[in-house]
């Protein structure tokens, strides 16, 4: 999955999520492109296309504002509203939509997307409610966050250019670090990446691995004994034991170095 087609289906969830917690009936919202341009990608709840595709400008309507000011935004009336500039009524009015909020996806001090939640009749917007959006928006940010560090460590392991070391230790990091992740398509996404500081070496073995034989493999290839692999996996040395026989037995290997050279033979390891 690319990195735009994830971001959509973070920001549609998060979506789904702030509908289903609020119950506001519409919900949109995208990320900021270049120029503090947020641009509107995906869409809940909605009657039309009038707000599909459209490019919100920092500082203009009450998304613009929310970018401009990093912090959530609402109004009981839009198109009547004196806080917010008006170069989006018509797309609005299309749709119909009356009070609406807007919560900011901000990652490290930076605003990232805009998340918007709707009613079709004027009216306030109780706290729970705005506070039930901006953890909605929270979901997006914590997404956010864990792609940009896998791709960080991507960069710097390709930086390194023939420092092997280096990417080795990216990809032993990004190993930990999806292991930590609960959401399971942002762990396939750290792993996919993963698989990306692997490639280029021998074709891979059709021998499969299971990705914990591989975990191992990844800190017995830095050095680590048992018990620390232990510790670092969150196992007992034992279940290390047997993971890394099972993996030797699967490579042909008899001593622990042997494994880790027939790993990266294989295309198991970096």
């Amino acid at each position: 999955m690319t990195a735009e087609a994830s971001d959509a289906v973070d920001i549609r969830n998060a979506l789904l999520r702030l509908r289903r917690t609020t119950g506001l009936p519409v919900a949109f919202g995208g990320l900021v492109e270049a120029g503090q341009q947020m641009r509107i990608s995906e869409l809940t709840g909605t009657a039309t296309h009038a707000l599909r595709s459209l490019v919100v400008t920092s500082g203009n309507g009450l998304g613009g504002k929310t970018v401009a000011l990093a912090r959530p935004c609402v109004v009981t009336d839009y198109s009547a509203s004196r806080r917010i500039s008006h170069e989006y009524d018509a797309p609005g009015a299309v749709e119909g939509l009356r009070s609406v909020l807007a919560v900011p996806v901000v990652v490290r001090h930076r605003v990232r997307g805009v998340l918007y939640g709707a009613r079709r009749a004027a009216g306030p917007l109780g706290g729970r409610t705005l506070d039930a959006a901006v953890e909605a928006a929270r979901d997006v940010e914590r997404a956010l966050v864990v792609r940009d560090e896998a791709l960080t460590l991507a960069a710097e392991a390709g930086a390194a250019g023939g420092g092997r070391e280096q990417v080795r230790e990216a990809h032993a990091a990004l190993r930990a670090l999806a292991a930590r992740i609960a959401d399971a398509r942002l762990r396939a996404e750290l792993l996919d990446v993963c698989a990306l500081l692997t490639a280029g070496g021998q074709p891979p073995s059709r021998v499969r691995p299971a990705p914990r034989e591989v975990d191992v493999l990844t800190w017995v290839a830095t050095g680590a004994t048992n018990a620390v692999v232990a510790e670092r996996l969150g196992v007992t040395p034992e279940t290390v034991k047997g993971y890394l026989r099972s993996a030797m037995r699967k490579l042909g290997a008899r001593t622990r170095g042997e494994a880790v050279v027939a790993a990266r033979r294989a295309g198991w390891l970096p």
